[in-house]
């Protein structure tokens, strides 16, 4: 679509496209009740309630007045004074309610949500109450809502897939009040996403950002020290396209500020996630805050690479998630300070459908094997199948199991140089990850970790004396090699 072409179309069909309520979305609103309904109840539940002080990949805003918060939690919205605290749900229960944004009075709240049968863009009033559906998608689905200054419109991030699932982003602009919305933007294949709305404050410009990288298809190598993500505008006057950032290390999640003076925007530098702000006068860019979680450019997000976040209404400060929690951020010299808050979660849990098999006898032959170790003087090898760790003679040998072990599975082992002792790790739900050494004549078992985790991966260093492996775990989860002296467990790593 040329420039002029989208700036006429702007201009001839914004009325009629953004009118309320077709025959269509009418004669669906008034079906006879049997579509299905995601907030019901669908075979057996159970209720799970906990509290929390912490959460993930939440998308927060700011209200007009600065004076709280509002974000989603497990798939509930919640409001929390912006000085923290015990935050109170919005929405609750089976609907998947997530990426909130205040309308620019503050009376509402827009959001993304499952609760129509797929993902589309509601709105609510900040008491919980007048949940309204805004799009009526039943296949090119919509998330990220995003308000225009006047609070009559919202813009939209619409899916569309070809012959793979992955798929690829339009932003349209609606009415509040519904319709079949207005194109704003032309995804240039089906394959290289764009998305993460953003409106500036006098409502001219929409920042975006789109997957620039080569190639009309997705690839899940892509560099992120190269450039994978471009912030990009729309001017809604012109129809023009401009790309504002395209730089290495990507760029995503852009927000203008209030003032109209910044653009806050995410890339990666190194192996950290950054804040970053750019001077929309003089074009300078300047890191802010290296303390954000990891983004996801390299994967398919069409959620965005980065959770939402918003400036407070002065421009003088930044509130984002980063590390299970809220932080504000000064934008003068990126101080940053943790939002304290505590979240009540109440959840209902369908349980699984679960369909009974039989095996025709007491055993039965495993189609699959893997992690296959073989001992230094080829005469036998062990092996992982259906959880457990299995050792079989060379060349013709009956396999038979490791150890008598019954409630731990079993994985990656490695035999010691001198084909003694083998090395290989557990997993249950309840002792979670451990690392054994395991003497082969006379079955004695020795456990090397004391610290739940996740193992990977042992191995002997050639002399014997130690052992590396990888583990993660934790809230900020790393992956870092540990090292054995005397096959005694020492973290060569960062504590955390």
């Amino acid at each position: 679509m040329s420039r002029s072409t989208l700036a006429l179309t702007l201009c001839l069909t914004a009325l009629a496209a953004l009118a309320p309520a077709t025959a269509d979305a009418q004669r669906r609103a008034a079906s006879d009740g049997n579509d299905w309904d995601v907030t019901a109840a669908h075979g057996g539940s159970k209720t799970v309630r906990f509290d929390t002080d912490e959460g993930t990949w939440m998308s927060l805003d700011v209200s007009p007045d600065g004076s709280r918060i509002v974000f989603d939690l497990l798939g509930d919205l919640y409001l929390l004074p912006i000085q923290g605290g015990a935050a109170r749900p919005l929405t609750q229960g089976r609907a998947f309610d997530v990426q909130p944004r205040f309308s620019p009075d503050g009376r509402e709240v827009a959001f993304t949500s499952d609760r129509s049968g797929g993902n589309n863009l509601w709105r609510i009033g900040v008491d919980g109450r007048n949940a309204t559906q805004v799009t009526d998608e039943g296949f090119r689905l919509l998330n990220t809502p995003a308000w225009t200054p006047d609070g009559n419109y919202l813009v939209g991030r619409k899916h569309f897939t070809g012959t793979r699932s992955l798929g690829a982003g339009e932003l349209w602009m609606y009415h509040k009040a519904g319709g079949e919305g207005l194109q704003l933007t032309e995804r240039k294949n089906d394959q290289q996403d764009l998305g993460e709305p953003a409106v500036s404050a006098d409502g001219r410009y929409v920042y975006f950002s789109e997957d620039v990288s080569p190639g009309p298809t997705f690839q899940y190598n892509k560099n992120p020290h190269d450039v994978i993500y471009a912030v990009k505008r729309l001017d809604r006057e012109t129809g023009e396209v401009e790309t504002i950032i395209d730089s290495p290390g990507g760029a995503v999640r852009p927000q203008p500020s209030p003032d109209g003076t910044q653009l806050a925007f995410i890339k990666r530098v190194r192996d950290k996630s950054v804040l970053h702000l750019m001077d929309l006068d003089s074009g300078a860019v300047r890191p802010l805050w290296d303390g954000l979680s990891h983004d996801q450019q390299e994967a398919w997000a069409i959620f965005g690479p980065y959770p939402g976040y918003a400036w407070m209404p002065d421009s003088s400060e930044l509130v984002i998630w980063a590390q299970g929690g809220f932080w504000r951020v000064d934008a003068a010299n990126g101080e940053a300070r943790e939002i304290p808050f505590t979240a009540n979660v109440e959840i209902a849990v369908t349980e699984p459908l679960r369909a009974r098999q039989s095996l025709d006898g007491d055993s039965f032959q495993p189609r699959m094997i893997r992690d296959v170790a073989t001992a230094p003087d080829g005469a036998s090898v062990v092996f992982h199948a259906v959880g457990k760790l299995y050792v079989r003679a060379l060349p013709n040998g009956q396999p038979r199991r490791l150890t008598a072990d019954t409630t731990h599975f079993e994985y990656q082992p490695s035999f010691s140089p001198d084909g003694r002792k083998l090395l290989y790790t557990t997993w249950s739900d309840a002792d979670m990850g451990a690392i054994h050494e395991l003497d082969l004549a006379s079955g004695e078992r020795r456990t090397l970790t004391a610290q739940k985790g996740f193992y990977y991966g042992p191995r002997y260093s050639p002399d014997g004396s130690m052992i590396v492996y990888s583990r993660t775990g934790g809230r900020r989860p790393d992956r870092q090699p540990v090292v054995a002296r005397d096959r005694r467990v020492r973290d060569a790593g960062r504590r955390r």
